[in-house]
């Protein structure tokens, strides 16, 4: 391989971009491929420990960007995009810290984006798991959905306040463990 082709490969992987680069990639993309690319390869920056904190937020935040432009796509693409967002949420505030100003850090913001993206009460949730193998096709991916977008919840309840909030995430704790 030729000194030209290494030059080219590395000019065309979006992870060895500057963030402005990568920034105005995310922002002009039209692709879903294109910002999976931006979305994976700001999020690695974000994970770079060798990083001070805040240019690791900056990354964290362009990852948030691109996957926020790409949360469209039906509901599938739209829970996997939540889904994405609110792990890296936590991964910040559990790693970098929590923002009060900034609600993309904060994690009773993030708290109240959780519940307002599920469709189920925890006690909806975990009644219809109790037969989910009975359940149409439907109903059992709404509770695989449920699933996923709680995923986060162990990790970000350390970081709530008491109140009702915290007391339904907690619900919500217990209600995932029995879901499918």
């Amino acid at each position: 391989m030729s000194a030209g082709s290494d030059r080219r490969s590395s000019q065309d992987d979006p992870s060895t971009w500057p963030s402005e680069r990568l920034q105005a990639f995310a922002a002009d993309a039209r692709d879903r491929s294109q910002l999976e690319s931006a979305r994976v390869a700001a999020q690695q920056h974000a994970y770079d420990a060798d990083q001070p904190h805040d240019v690791r937020r900056h990354w964290a935040a362009l990852s948030l960007l691109a996957n926020r432009r790409m949360s469209g796509g039906g509901a599938e693409g739209s829970a996997r995009a939540l889904q994405h967002d609110f792990m890296l949420r936590t991964w910040v505030i559990e790693h970098l810290g929590p923002e009060d100003d900034d609600s993309d850090w904060n994690a009773e913001a993030l708290a109240a984006d959780t519940l307002a993206a599920l469709a189920l009460s925890p006690s909806e949730a975990a009644t219809l798991a109790t037969d989910w193998r009975e359940l149409p096709l439907e109903q059992i991916r709404e509770l695989r959905r449920h699933k996923n977008l709680t995923a986060h919840l162990e990790r970000l309840i350390g970081h709530l306040k008491p109140g009702p909030t915290h007391d339904r995430l907690l619900q919500w704790i217990e209600a995932r463990a029995l879901l499918p």
